[in-house]
């Protein structure tokens, strides 16, 4: 089975860069980067020392429910290219392990799907829950701070 790694959609993601209101109605908070570890959920590139970041509230859902989890990621200021789908593990998911979370066609957790994953099996482990057919995506959470890194699909 082939898989893809997917980044935030570009429409979104530019209103938010113009100073359009995040999920919980705030503007996004604008900083300056360090270069510590700060992925851009957009490019799937790092945040580079002197660039000028925001930090916003992502619900990665459609709905609102239960199951609907929001929390805060990272987006370069400036516009920057959507990531190309692929099938490799993002660069940026550099931390020794994240959550692999599956999830059905009504956006819910599929209970016994989520785990901590050594960042090496993120691939092979997204690749097994996708192959389950109650599965219809697969969510990258930091295993850490729980935030949304990036989506996975079936090709």
């Amino acid at each position: 089975m082939t898989i893809r790694f997917e980044a935030l959609p570009t429409e979104p993601v530019r209103a938010l860069q113009l100073g359009a209101a995040d999920v919980y109605g705030n503007p996004p908070e604008r900083r300056i980067s360090d270069g510590g570890h700060m992925p851009c959920r957009h490019c799937m590139k790092n945040i580079d020392a002197g660039e000028e970041y925001l930090i916003v509230a992502w619900r990665p859902f459609g709905a609102l429910q239960p199951y609907a989890e929001t929390g805060p990621i990272f987006l370069h200021a400036e516009t920057c290219a959507r990531a190309v789908a692929s099938d490799m593990t993002p660069m940026t998911l550099q931390s020794p392990d994240y959550i692999v979370r599956g999830y059905d066609s009504d956006e819910r957790i599929i209970y016994g799907t989520g785990g901590v994953v050594p960042t090496g099996r993120i691939a092979d482990r997204a690749r097994e829950l996708l192959e389950e057919d109650q599965v219809e995506f697969v969510h990258i959470r930091s295993a850490q701070n729980n935030c949304y890194q990036c989506r996975v699909d079936r090709e």
